[in-house]
């Protein structure tokens, strides 16, 4: 049984009849009933079925991450819904058949705010991570707060979605060591919590 959320006129949740109507983001959708498939997926789909897989495995272990970075993506996708659809479209590479995604292409953050200049990561012992950047002091910016994932793809990531504020020039991130590389990033989220910047990758470091 379907329920109209809005009235008559309004987009309903739920079963009706051959379809099932539901709402993303306020948006009303319907689709066809599920039927059980019987023959073999083609090879496009297959790979497209890989791709899909590989970039909800990578985005897995940072979901409330990427649901701060990607917050107002779009009026149909926010979240980890719309850092996934960036990914597969831009990260993903097929190597001999092998799904591939490139790190330093992959976003953690989309937004409009701007980032500050000379950003920079290096290793600070023991075991943490130095991320710097020019301090800013126009208005408007003072209270930005950083960003930071350092993300090992083996054993998952360190994160702080509310780090230091514009004004230091420096956040510290402690991380465990790893035989695995840590792949790190940045960006910033605005004091109200209206907007944020796209992130940026600082590289790929070692900690042992």
């Amino acid at each position: 049984m379907a329920r109209l959320i809005n009235g008559i006129n309004g987009p309903f949740v739920g079963k009706a009849g051959a379809v099932i109507g539901y709402t993303v983001n306020g948006i009303g959708y319907m689709k066809g009933l599920y039927k059980k498939r019987t023959k073999k997926p083609k090879e496009g789909e297959a790979l497209n079925r890989k791709k899909f897989a590989a970039a909800q495995a990578w985005l897995q272990p940072v979901t409330d991450f990427v649901r701060v970075g990607f917050k107002g993506y779009n009026e149909r996708f926010q979240g980890f819904t719309a850092a996934k659809s960036w990914l597969m479209k831009n990260c993903i590479q097929v190597i001999d058949g092998e799904i591939r995604i490139d790190p330093a292409l992959v976003k953690i953050s989309s937004g409009n705010l701007p980032l500050p200049e000379n950003i920079q990561c290096s290793m600070q012992e023991p075991n943490t991570f130095r991320i710097s950047w020019t301090p800013v002091r126009e208005r408007g910016f003072l209270h930005d707060q950083a960003m930071v994932m350092a993300y090992d793809l083996k054993n998952g990531a360190y994160g702080l979605v509310l780090g230091s504020d514009r004004t230091s020039g420096e956040v510290l991130v402690p991380v465990h060591p790893s035989p695995y590389p840590y792949h790190v990033y940045l960006a910033f989220i605005a004091a109200d919590r209206s907007r944020q910047s796209d992130s940026v990758y600082l590289g790929e470091f070692w900690v042992s």
